[in-house]
C-alpha cells in the first residue's frame, strides 16, 4: 500500500521526462500521459479503499520519518480528493487529445500536464507545509504554461493578472512558512499541531489569518476572487476545465487541512469564515447572472460554489466538515463537466456568447443532455449530488443557528438556476440569429468528436453515481470529517505517538 501512495506523484514526474526526450512524435506522448493518469488513478483508488478499510497510510521518504522528513500522509480527505483529482485528470486529458488544437498544436502540452497533474497529488498527500509550498508551485507554474498556450493577446494579458496573484499568494505562503517555522520550530504538520496550541493565544490567530489568506487567495473566496473570472475563460476549453474543477479546491483543502489540524477552536476564525463563506456565494452568484457568455458565467460560478465549502468548514462541526468534503468532491465532478460542455458549445457552435449560438437542442441534442444534467446538479435539483451537498450543509448550519448564512445560501442556490436557465434559453432552447441567406454549421450527431464526447459523458454519468450513491460516499466523508476534526489521531499516525 505505501509504494502505491508515491504512484501519483511519481510517476506523472517521470512520464513529464519521457514527454520531452519524445517530444518529436505526438503519438508517443499521449501513450505515456495516459498510462501514466491511467495508473495513478487506478493506485489512487486502490488507496481509498484500503484507507478507508485499515486506516491512515504513512511514506518517509527516504526512510526519514516526522518530524524532520518528507512524509507523504494519505487519510480518508486525502485519498478521497487524491481519487477524484486522477479520474478527472485523465478523462480531461482525453477530451484534449480529442479537441482540435488544444493539445496537437503544442508540443509541451503534455509535459506541463504531467507536472501539473505531480503537484496536485502533491498538494493532497503531503504532510508538512514546505512540500505544500512545493506542490503548489508545480502545480501553479504548470499552470502558468498551460494558460497562456496559443498566445492569444487576451490569453496573455488574463495568464499575466493569473501569474502576478499567484506569485504574490506564493511569497505570502513563503513568509508564513519562514514565520511559523521561527515560531515552532518544525513545518511538519502532525508537529505543529501539537507546538501551535502552546504558542500565545494572539500568535495562533495571527497565523490562522495569515494562512487564511494565503489559501483564500488560491481557493478564490471573497474578496481576494477577482482574479479568476477573467483569467479562466481565456484558455482552451480543457484547461479551463481542469483549473475549474480541481485547482480552487486544492486551496479549499489546503483551508481544510490547517484550519482544523493546527488550531484549536479558541484561535480559530470562525465569525470571519462565516462572513467570508455568505459574500462568496451571493457576490460569486450576481456576478454570473450579470454575465452574458457562458463560460464567464460558470467562471463566476466557480467563486460563488467555494463560498459554501467554506461555510462548511465555518461551523467547525463533524456535520459542517462532512458536508463540505461531500460538496468539493459534487463540485470538481460537476464543474469539469459544465466547462467540458462548454469546449463542445464552442466547437459546435462557435463561440460561449449566448446572443451568437442558440437552438443547440435541436443541432446538437447530445450537447444539451450533458450540459443538462450537471447544470441541475449544480443549481441543487433532487436528487442529483447538488441537492444533497446543499441539502446537509443546510442541515448543519440549521444545527448551528446561522440563519443568515442559511438565508445566503439559499439566495444563491435560486440565481445559480436562474443563471442556469439564461444558458439553457440561450444556447439551447431560442433559435439562433441567422443572416439572411446563411445556412446552419454543419455538426456532427454527437456534437463534437468521439474524444471530445464520451469523457464529458463519463463525467456526467459520475454526477449521477454521486446523487445515487450519495448515502455511502456520504458515510466515508462522515468518518473524513471526524478523523479531521481530532488532530490527536493524525499525530499518532505520522510521529507514532
Amino acid at each position: 500500500m505505501k509504494a502505491l501512495v508515491a504512484i501519483p506523484v511519481v510517476v506523472p514526474l517521470v512520464a513529464a521526462g519521457l514527454c520531452m526526450l519524445v517530444g518529436r512524435s505526438r503519438a508517443a506522448q499521449r501513450a505515456i500521459s495516459l498510462t501514466a493518469l491511467t495508473a495513478s488513478a487506478v493506485a489512487a483508488v486502490v488507496v481509498l479503499v484500503g484507507v478507508d478499510r485499515d486506516g491512515t497510510v504513512v511514506v518517509d521518504a527516504g526512510g526519514w520519518g516526522g518530524p524532520f522528513g518528507i512524509v507523504l500522509v494519505a487519510d480518508r480527505l486525502a485519498a478521497l480528493m487524491l481519487a477524484i483529482a486522477t479520474i478527472t485528470l485523465l478523462l480531461v486529458l482525453v477530451y484534449a487529445i480529442g479537441q482540435p488544437g488544444a493539445e496537437r498544436n503544442h508540443v509541451g502540452f503534455q509535459s506541463a500536464y504531467m507536472v501539473l497533474s505531480a503537484g496536485v497529488a502533491l498538494s493532497f498527500l503531503t504532510g508538512d507545509l514546505f512540500t505544500m509550498f512545493v506542490g503548489f508551485e508545480m502545480m501553479l507554474t504548470a499552470s502558468y504554461v498551460l494558460m497562456t498556450l496559443g498566445g492569444t493577446r487576451d490569453q496573455v494579458r488574463s495568464g499575466m493578472t493569473y501569474v502576478v496573484i499567484s506569485l504574490v499568494a506564493s511569497v505570502l505562503f513563503l513568509a508564513a512558512l519562514a514565520l511559523v517555522y521561527t515560531a515552532t520550530g518544525t513545518v511538519n504538520l502532525a508537529d505543529l499541531s501539537q507546538r501551535i496550541p502552546l504558542l500565545d493565544p494572539g500568535l495562533q490567530r495571527a497565523f490562522a489569518l495569515l494562512l487564511l489568506v494565503v489559501f483564500g487567495i488560491k481557493a478564490a473566496v471573497f474578496p481576494l476572487f477577482f482574479w479568476l473570472p477573467d483569467s479562466y475563460p481565456t484558455a482552451p476549453s480543457p484547461v479551463t476545465a481542469i483549473f475549474a474543477g480541481l485547482l480552487t479546491k486544492v486551496g479549499v483543502y489546503a483551508l481544510l487541512r490547517t484550519q482544523l489540524l493546527l488550531f484549536p477552536p479558541e484561535s480559530r476564525p470562525a465569525t470571519l469564515l462565516l462572513w467570508i463563506a455568505g459574500l462568496t456565494m451571493v457576490v460569486g452568484v450576481l456576478g454570473a447572472v450579470a454575465q452574458k457568455d457562458m463560460k464567464r458565467i460558470l467562471s463566476f460560478h466557480i467563486v460563488s460554489q467555494i463560498g459554501y465549502m467554506v461555510m462548511g468548514l465555518a461551523l467547525f462541526t463533524v456535520a459542517g466538515v462532512a458536508a463540505a468534503i461531500y460538496f468539493i468532491v459534487h463540485q470538481v465532478v460537476v464543474k469539469t463537466a459544465l466547462f467540458l460542455t462548454g469546449g463542445l458549445v464552442e466547437h459546435a457552435g462557435g463561440s460561449s456568447r449566448l446572443n451568437r449560438v442558440g437552438g443547440m437542442l435541436a443541432t446538437a441534442p447530445v450537447v444539451a443532455v450533458l450540459f443538462l444534467v450537471p447544470a441541475l446538479s449544480l443549481a441543487g435539483f433532487p436528487p442529483m449530488s447538488g441537492f444533497v451537498g446543499k441539502f446537509a450543509l443546510l442541515d448543519a448550519g440549521a444545527g448551528s443557528a446561522v440563519w443568515w448564512v442559511l438565508a445566503a445560501a439559499v439566495v444563491a442556490a435560486f440565481l445559480t438556476l436562474f443563471s442556469m436557465t439564461k444558458i439553457w434559453a440561450g444556447v439551447f432552447w431560442n433559435p439562433r440569429e441567422r443572416e439572411p441567406g446563411s445556412a446552419p454549421a454543419p455538426v456532427g450527431r454527437l456534437g463534437g468528436p468521439v474524444l471530445m464526447v464520451a469523457p464529458t459523458a463519463a463525467l456526467v454519468v459520475l454526477t449521477v453515481l454521486l446523487g445515487v450513491f450519495a448515502g455511502p460516499l456520504y458515510d466515508l466523508v462522515t468518518r473524513a470529517a471526524t478523523g479531521l476534526l481530532d488532530p490527536a489521531v493524525y499525530r499518532a499516525e505520522v510521529l507514532g505517538r
